[in-house]
């Protein structure tokens, strides 16, 4: 029987995508951190690259179409429980949409020599930097000769005593270079960034439906109606 190459290049391709993944996803660790926002290489002119996500479907997590506005089975499942005029059904429906993530190009004080990493967040954070950006007094922020850094400050659920970790974020006053222009080597990594659909690869709709009846399925079985 003759090997079937295009699915050997598909699990070889996965396992470089999660590689990547791990170095090129960057994650505030508690404390204070700096960071400085950068154009994005592929929306030169909005760096902030909004995705939805299917979390803890058969304990992944994927790339939901909707973010591109192409057809999602699991979201056209949810619409249909919401439009059933039953809570419960309104409920779950609710809990199967995909959640939106925002992630953004970075640079890492301290850590340049790493390139681009992309700093992912939630609806709070974005909507701060964006009133940030909003504000003449501070402006684009990602300007590469005239931006501002971005101190972040991480405090986990146990130093919170909430339920979630905490993230605040505070854009310095002062206009500085995200990189000297004559550091070659850095102003290459910023040019020669990843593309995020790299690393979280659209499933297809077919595959999406899988994954979806496959959790349905382990969700009747542990007892859920």
């Amino acid at each position: 029987m003759a090997l079937n190459l295009n699915h050997i290049k598909q699990r070889l391709n996965s396992f470089s995508s999660s590689n990547s993944k791990s170095t090129l996803i960057w994650k505030p660790s508690p404390g204070k951190q700096v960071v400085r926002i950068v154009p994005y290489k592929f929306e030169p002119e909005f760096p902030f690259i909004e995705l939805k996500f299917h979390y803890g479907l058969n304990n992944k997590t994927y790339l939901s179409p909707d973010s591109f506005n192409r057809p999602d089975p699991i979201v056209e499942f949810s619409n249909k429980l919401k439009k059933s005029g039953t809570k419960d059904e309104w409920q779950f429906g609710k809990k199967m949409e995909p959640k939106m993530r925002t992630f953004v190009p970075v640079l890492v004080r301290g850590e340049e020599s790493m390139g681009v990493r992309f700093w992912g967040f939630g609806k709070n954070v974005y909507q701060e930097i964006l009133s940030v950006i909003a504000d003449p007094d501070y402006g684009n922020i990602t300007d590469l000769a005239s931006g501002r850094d971005i101190v972040i400050e991480f405090k986990t659920a146990e130093e919170t005593g909430k339920q979630f970790p905490e993230t605040t974020v505070r854009v310095k006053p002062n206009p500085t270079p995200a990189v000297d222009p004559n550091n070659k080597e850095l102003m290459a990594k910023i040019a020669n960034q990843t593309n995020i659909l790299d690393l979280f690869p659209e499933p297809t709709y077919a595959d999406l439906k899988a994954a979806m009846e496959q959790w349905l399925s382990a969700t009747a079985a542990d007892g859920e109606e």
